[in-house]
């Protein structure tokens, strides 16, 4: 028996999402919804899985999703495929294949739905999890930056987010972060090499960027006075970062400048962003993203600048849940039926109700009156509808108000109204 159970359950870092924990995530794509269409902003739905080499391309051989994390395996004609280990490479390939840059200057997008990393499940990360993206293709400009980043923060607010902090850098462009690069190499060989981890003195010399992402303590320590990009950028990209924090002081947005934050993937350039938690744990991003003006033509596309973010709707779901169920919804009704000669009119009156845009529970089988109002308020609903035979010869029904215990006779036929006054 415990092979057979142990056969038929969820599969580690997989999870059920029960009406409580689904009713935070409806609240978020609500106001994702609610938000991203007044800057614009389109939804776009892409597949789950894509060819391999898509995000080998775009997220780079040499970060970890690549190299550790994806969920890869071969078809049937022994073609490479993955299950998308993030949303924007996808939008890329859509964007690329389907000629949008030919018809619109610029487009805006975004996207809702599951994401796949074989990576240690932990508080707030899954190994199918869900991100909430939006992508910004065809302005260089810094305004675009400041206007994605404010429309982030606006659809973090319409959440009642607590403790959050939005961190900023810049990676710098193509003339700037070569040589930033080297000098940051060459200090990094100037280290004793025990104290950096494994995977930080392989990153030494493919991607020394990814040495200041680590999040091995010791090796945070022994970089913690490593060569700032902020010191080495040209002109342009210092006038880039200036005008989006010029723009984002004066919406009234709050941020840190964060010299290490350099994100998981290769293809970020110039502004950088997360906003992360102190209430979650060690992994405290809760969204976070930056431009990305190669990507595009590295993947066989046309030179379009972009700028996108991602939310990871697992982290925020643990914010929300601490904020309150103010989030969960709340029946209008729980109607039960005190016996068996009400149950047709109680079906009845249920349907009514439905049909007048309220919502609520039918009690199938008959109750007493105080299994009735026990049931009535595990179901959190605000009014209990009573229906007995007096009830039935009189053509009313007991509501019942569950926050103040008042009780009052209201006819059938009124009893929509009676709920929505």
């Amino acid at each position: 028996m415990e092979s057979i159970m142990a056969q038929i359950q969820a599969i580690k870092g997989f999870a059920d999402l029960f009406p409580e924990d689904s009713a935070l995530f409806l609240r978020m794509e609500q106001a994702a919804r609610e938000v991203f269409p007044r800057y614009a902003f389109g939804e776009l739905r892409t597949p789950l899985l894509e060819y391999t080499d898509l995000f080998r391309r775009s997220i780079g051989t040499e970060t970890d999703v690549v190299q550790k994390e994806m969920y890869t395996f071969a078809d049937s004609k022994e073609r490479s495929m993955t299950l998308r280990p993030e949303a924007t490479a996808g939008v890329m390939r859509a964007y690329i294949e389907h000629g949008v840059h030919a018809r619109e200057a610029v487009s805006k997008f975004f996207t809702i739905g599951p994401m796949f990393r074989h990576e240690r499940p932990q508080k707030g990360r899954m190994r199918q999890f869900h991100q909430i993206n939006c992508e910004c293709l065809g302005p260089r400009e810094a305004e675009a930056d400041a206007e994605i980043i404010c429309m982030l923060m606006e659809f973090l607010g319409r959440l009642n987010l607590g403790d959050i902090t939005l961190q900023i850098n810049s990676l710098g462009c193509p003339n700037c972060r070569p040589a930033y690069r080297k000098i940051l190499r060459d200090w990094l060989e100037s280290l004793d090499p025990a104290g950096l981890c494994e995977d930080c003195r392989r990153r030494m010399e493919t991607n020394p960027l990814r040495v200041l992402d680590c999040k091995v303590p010791t090796c945070r320590e022994n970089t913690a006075r490593a060569p700032v990009m902020l010191e080495h950028q040209c002109p342009e990209c210092s006038a880039h970062l200036d005008t989006v924090l010029r723009h984002l002081r004066a919406q009234g947005v709050s941020f840190e400048i964060n010299h290490r934050l350099v994100r998981g993937l290769d293809y970020y350039t110039r502004t950088t962003f997360e906003v992360v938690s102190g209430s979650i744990g060690a992994q405290g991003s809760v969204a976070g993203g930056g431009r990305y003006d190669g990507l595009i033509s590295s993947l066989g596309g046309p030179d379009v600048p972009g700028i996108g973010f991602a939310c990871g709707m697992e982290r925020l779901a643990l914010l929300m849940r601490e904020d309150g169920e103010h989030f969960l919804s709340r029946p209008d009704f729980y109607l039960a039926s005190l016996d068996d000669s009400c149950r047709d009119a109680a079906f009845e009156l249920a349907q009514i109700l439905r049909g007048a845009g309220l919502g609520g529970t039918l009690a199938f089988e008959t109750r007493s009156m105080k299994s009735a109002m026990r049931q009535a308020d595990k179901s959190r609903a605000r009014f209990a509808l009573i229906l007995g035979p007096d009830e039935l010869a009189a053509g009313t029904v007991a509501v019942r108000n569950m926050e103040n215990g008042e009780q009052r006779a209201v006819s059938r036929a009124e009893a929509a109204g009676a709920l929505k006054a």
